[in-house]
């Protein structure tokens, strides 16, 4: 899929990302280069097909170049956060059996250096940013820089090894693993192959509207499973990918690129709002006035599609006057003006919160799905408002509801179970359906809603199922 955009883009603009405060663009083209070399320089140091290079490091373009390379090599691939400690790093390596590691930066090679020791299977340390570390030396250790070049040797050498590197994956091949949080134990490394991510990346951009025009940012963690969709779908579609600064400086970065399309989790949508709210403190009276005043109108528009409705003639005039003098105004301060919609999931949003940015003229995508399900299984399509829901199935999957209230979710984008653990895949996939543990309803429309976890019911001495919540 990546290297058949590599093909059709060409020069086209793949990615840009901030240095020294100047946005920099990378092409297509260097963006194939760069995986390129990084999966020819792997394969020369032994690095074959099914082994296992971990990333840790936060969201960067190093980190896309790594992943494309590990997976054009035959590897497998797995993210690691940039906060875990060195003990979580311990673990995950040896549960992985990783054999390459790459790492951001000093931080974070300090962190492996601490327990490579006890991690047999790792190999190779790979160092994107080398500032600090201008007089570190280590047989087992090199920079990205070092590699690629490493890489081009190879390219030169044999022009025709990565074409014969690319033939050797298949669809179901293990492609990436996702370690979920171990609320019950230790994190679960969820096996997602080949077929699960390209099924996925094909079909859902066309519920989300998504296309080559559109321009997104990515900053969230690519070791958990949303950013890292998100981001593939992007490679699909051709969609132009924006690699923040750091996560602290996403809002400065959205009114810089100003996204057609925006992901994120519900804290980053409640700071958006936070900052309106601060704003608002430093206005004037008369500015005070206006915002209350357009977003009042505002509101009553958003109530009225929230109940089904069309706004009147003169509502819709009001709010295109309010719109045009002051919503507009903050929609551009929030880096939101040319979204079609913006997108939440990972965790629960107010409803309140939903109804704000709707009045404010953004709807609000938001969808349910897990690592397991490779991503989306439910999603609010756009144009859709149902809070307090998460959408309907995507219909390229099914979404049921067993006789305990337990959502069961059945797809192509199914994983292929956790890593050394067959006992627990064998009772999170049963039959064909992947038990979730949420407890949820589905509607006579179709729509799903949250309501529970699985191991929060309550079995009453009726024999009957009841949540917390009832």
């Amino acid at each position: 899929m990546f290297w058949n955009r590599v093909e059709k883009y060409g020069d086209r603009i793949a990615m840009r990302e901030k240095d020294f405060g100047i946005w920099q663009d990378v092409s297509w083209r260097t963006f194939g280069e760069k995986a390129r070399h990084t999966g020819l320089a792997l394969r020369s140091l032994g690095f074959g097909k099914g082994d296992v290079a971990c990333i840790l490091s936060n969201t960067i373009t190093e980190w896309m170049f790594a992943d494309m390379g590990v997976l054009g090599a035959g590897g497998v691939c797995a993210g690691i956060y940039p906060t875990d400690a060195a003990e979580q790093v311990d673990y995950l390596v040896n549960d992985s059996g990783c054999k390459v590691m790459f790492v951001e930066d000093e931080e974070q090679l300090d962190k492996v250096l601490e327990v490579r020791e006890e991690c047999p299977t790792l190999e190779q340390i790979v160092i994107f940013d080398m500032e600090g570390l201008r007089d570190f030396e280590d047989a087992r250790a090199m920079s990205y820089d070092d590699l690629l070049a490493l890489g081009r040797e190879q390219d030169e050498l044999q022009p025709e090894a990565w074409a014969e590197c690319l033939e050797l994956a298949q669809p179901e091949d293990l492609a990436i693993l996702v370690y979920t949080s171990g609320t019950t134990g230790p994190p679960k490394g969820a096996m997602i192959s080949h077929h699960n991510l390209v099924f996925q990346c094909v079909n859902a951009p066309h519920v989300l509207s998504q296309n080559e025009d559109d321009e997104r940012m990515a900053f969230l963690p690519l070791c958990h499973i949303a950013e890292r969709i998100f981001v593939y779908g992007s490679l699909y579609t051709g969609t132009k990918l924006n690699f923040v600064e750091n996560p602290e400086t996403v809002p400065e970065n959205a009114q810089e690129i100003q996204p057609t399309l925006f992901f994120s989790v519900p804290r980053v949508w409640e700071k958006f709002y936070s900052a309106i709210s601060i704003a608002l403190s430093d206005a004037t009276s008369l500015q005070k006035w206006a915002y209350e005043k357009a977003i009042g109108i505002g509101f009553k528009r958003a109530d009225k599609r929230l109940a089904g409705e069309k706004p009147g003639a003169l509502l819709e005039f009001a709010y295109r006057v309010g719109d045009a003098l002051v919503l507009r105004n903050i929609r551009r301060f929030l880096g939101l003006d040319r979204c079609r919609w913006i997108g939440t999931g990972a965790a629960p949003i107010s409803p309140d919160l939903i109804r704000w940015y709707l009045a404010l003229g953004i709807d609000m995508v938001e969808g349910y799905g897990q690592t397991e399900n490779t991503g989306i299984a439910s999603i609010l399509e756009p144009g859709e408002i149902r809070p307090g829901t998460v959408g309907r199935s995507v219909p390229y999957g099914e979404i049921r509801i067993s006789a305990e209230g337990e959502i069961l979710i059945r797809g192509e984008f199914v994983f292929m179970g956790y890593l050394n653990q067959p006992e627990k895949t064998a009772e999170t996939i049963r039959d064909g359906w992947l038990h979730t543990g949420d407890v949820g309803e589905i509607d006579d429309e179709g729509f799903l809603k949250i309501t529970d976890r699985m191991k929060d019911i309550i079995i009453t001495a009726g024999g009957k199922n009841i949540t917390p919540s009832e």
